[in-house]
């Protein structure tokens, strides 16, 4: 668990790496003092525009770097390489929110009656498709456990139902998620 002063110096991270990337073009170097932040770990962030839609996710499960570094590098990444959106302009920022999910491992399970909606993330792969929703997705969306899964199916550019037929990796991971005030 992170404390409220470690969730306020992550956004502070991610939102001076944002605007010192999008007007100079390089990332700033932060160094915060300790904690937490300086532990590996993996994150996502995810750029909402002030009134809840998406404009930007990416993240990854498992990192070398601290933290903050990992949290720098998915900020840039979720302005400037979803490939669902174009590039985030740096006069749009003032008007974008900045949500960070700090992730747990990712663990195997082998009976999808393990999987927690509201709790847990999942993960998909079969074969070369590779897909992950944030726990905070089902919740927002109402989704059953079932349909969870199929979305996921889904996002890892498979059929909806491919998680009833076997052959699948399905992982589970939690996620601490905190944002700034919209």
């Amino acid at each position: 668990m992170l404390s409220e002063k470690e969730k306020d110096e992550f956004l502070q991270v991610a939102r001076k790496t944002l605007e010192g990337y999008l007007s100079e073009g390089e990332m700033p170097d932060l160094r915060p003092a300790g904690g937490a932040l300086t532990e590996p770990g993996g994150a996502f962030v995810t750029l909402h525009h002030r009134d809840g839609r998406l404009r930007g996710c990416i993240g990854r499960f498992e990192a070398p770097d601290p933290l903050y570094k990992t949290v720098q590098l998915m900020a840039v990444a979720a302005a400037t390489e979803d490939p669902r959106f174009p590039p985030v302009q740096s006069a749009e920022l003032s008007n974008l929110h900045i949500e960070i999910s700090a992730l747990s491992p990712r663990r195997p399970i082998e009976d999808v009656g393990e999987i927690i909606v509201g709790k847990h993330g999942l993960s998909v792969e079969k074969e070369f498709n590779r897909g992950c929703l944030l726990p905070q997705v089902a919740t927002e969306e109402n989704w059953t456990r079932e349909e969870f899964l199929s979305h996921t199916c889904l996002k890892a550019g498979l059929p909806p139902d491919s998680w009833k037929k076997g052959g699948m990796k399905i992982e589970v991971f939690e996620a601490e998620v905190f944002g700034e005030p919209r």
